[in-house]
């Protein structure tokens, strides 16, 4: 018989453990896309003749905050607890919406295209790996996801690819998302 104590742990399995961590970095994507609108409306809501953009944004962000509100249910529900890049997202969202957004209309809708791209491709990625193991949860990340593509295609409606520098825009904001994702994961 062994002298060492038995030592119970509250931690998940694998599985469990993986499902945590998309739900925490999904959860961080919608807070940091509510964050990325708020930036922009920041800068347009103030200006007159852009009220009909402001309108859009806001419907955007709206779409955005039932997400998050989505993610958040969720997240208490499997106990996965919320990355703690969150103030980090916090700033940065609300300064690239806000900068893109002082770069003028285009570069504004180019930052929703980047960052909307990224985010639906995620979610295929994990709709597909989720499959039939969490049906409940693979619907709603694909409801979203159509969402997500709406927005993409409203940003490139309204002149995203127009943007000056689009190509290097979209590659800096979406390598920005994609290291966001890793370390929301983890972290």
């Amino acid at each position: 018989m062994s002298n060492t104590p038995f030592v119970h742990t509250n931690r998940p399995g694998p599985r469990a453990k993986r499902l945590q961590e998309m739900l925490r970095v999904d959860h961080a994507g919608e807070y940091g896309a509510v964050q990325i609108y708020k930036g922009q409306r920041a800068v347009f809501d103030r200006l007159p003749q852009k009220a009909r953009l402001s309108g859009l944004l806001k419907e955007m962000e709206e779409g955005e905050q039932k997400h998050l509100k989505a993610f958040d249910g969720l997240l208490a529900e499997h106990k996965a607890r919320p990355t703690a890049f969150a103030p980090v997202w916090n700033i940065a969202g609300f300064a690239l919406g806000a900068g893109t957004a002082l770069m003028g209309e285009k570069a504004a809708m180019a930052c929703t295209s980047a960052v909307e791209e990224v985010i639906e491709k995620h979610y295929a990625e994990q709709a597909e790996e989720l499959g039939d193991t969490e049906p409940e949860l693979r619907d709603t990340i694909l409801e979203f996801r159509e969402d997500e593509l709406e927005h993409k295609d409203t940003a490139i409606a309204e002149g995203a690819e127009d943007a000056p520098g689009y190509g290097l825009l979209k590659g800096v904001i979406q390598a920005g998302c994609h290291l966001a994702i890793r370390l929301s994961e983890k972290v």
